[in-house]
C-alpha cells in the first residue's frame, strides 16, 4: 500500500428506534454476521470499518445508540463531532417512521453542526425481508417524500437479515461523511487564514 495514502477517521450516529435493527445493519456491514437474538443496545457502542473512497483510506466509525427514550442524555457528548447521521426505522412499524422526525431534530439540536441545512442524513428502511414483505405499513412513496421533505436525503431500503442493499447504503454514508469533513476542513482553513501582514500593518485608514 502506497505510504502517501491519506487516513481519514469519520464518526456516523446511527439513530431509530428500538427494535428498527440499527445494531443488526452495523454487525452486518462489519463482521457479516446477523443474530435473531434481539438484544437492546445500552447507552452506545461503536465498531470501525475501513473503506478505500477515491485512493483514501476511510475508517467509518460508526456509534449505535440505545432507541430508549432513557439514553437520550447521552446524545450532546456523543452528536458532536460527527460527520453523517443514520436515520432508520422499520417499514413494517408505523411508528418508527413516525418518530423520525423527532430524531432527526434532536440531533441537529443536541449535535450543533455549523451548517445544520446541508449537514448530511440518510434515512434507511430496514426489515423489508419480514414476512415477505406482506407486513409492511410505511410505502416507499411516503419515505421518499419525507426524505424530499428533508431536502432530498438520500433513501435505502435494507435488510440486515439478507444483508440486502447494507452495503450499498453505507458507501453512500461514508462518501457524504467524507464529502462533510472536506467541507468542514474548508470552512476551517478559511476561518484561520491569518490577515496578510500588510493588512496588519497599515492600520484603519478612515
Amino acid at each position: 500500500m502506497s505510504t502517501s495514502r491519506r487516513r481519514t477517521l469519520l464518526k456516523v450516529i446511527v439513530l431509530g428506534d428500538s427494535g428498527v435493527g440499527k445494531t443488526s445493519l452495523m454487525n452486518q456491514y462489519v463482521h457479516k454476521k446477523f443474530s435473531q437474538q434481539y438484544k437492546a443496545t445500552i447507552g452506545a457502542d461503536f465498531v470501525t470499518k475501513e473503506v478505500l473512497i477515491e485512493d483514501r483510506l476511510v475508517t467509518l466509525q460508526i456509534w449505535d445508540t440505545a432507541g430508549q427514550e432513557r439514553f437520550q442524555s447521552l446524545g450532546v457528548a456523543l452528536y458532536r463531532g460527527a460527520d453523517c447521521c443514520v436515520l432508520v426505522y422499520d417499514v413494517n412499524s408505523n411508528r418508527s417512521f413516525d418518530t423520525l422526525n423527532t430524531w432527526h431534530d434532536e440531533f441537529l439540536n443536541q449535535a450543533s453542526p455549523s451548517d445544520p441545512k446541508t449537514f448530511p442524513f440518510i434515512l434507511l428502511g430496514n426489515k423489508i425481508d419480514v414476512d415477505g414483505g406482506k407486513s409492511r405499513v410505511v410505502s416507499d412513496k411516503k419515505a421518499m417524500e419525507w426524505c424530499a421533505s428533508k431536502g432530498n436525503i438520500p433513501y435505502f431500503e435494507t435488510s440486515a437479515k439478507e444483508d440486502y442493499n447494507v452495503d450499498n447504503a453505507f458507501l453512500t454514508v461514508a462518501k457524504l461523511a467524507l464529502e462533510h469533513e472536506r467541507d468542514q476542513d474548508i470552512y476551517f482553513q478559511s476561518v484561520a487564514d491569518p490577515v496578510p501582514e500588510t493588512e496588519q500593518r497599515s492600520g484603519c485608514a478612515c
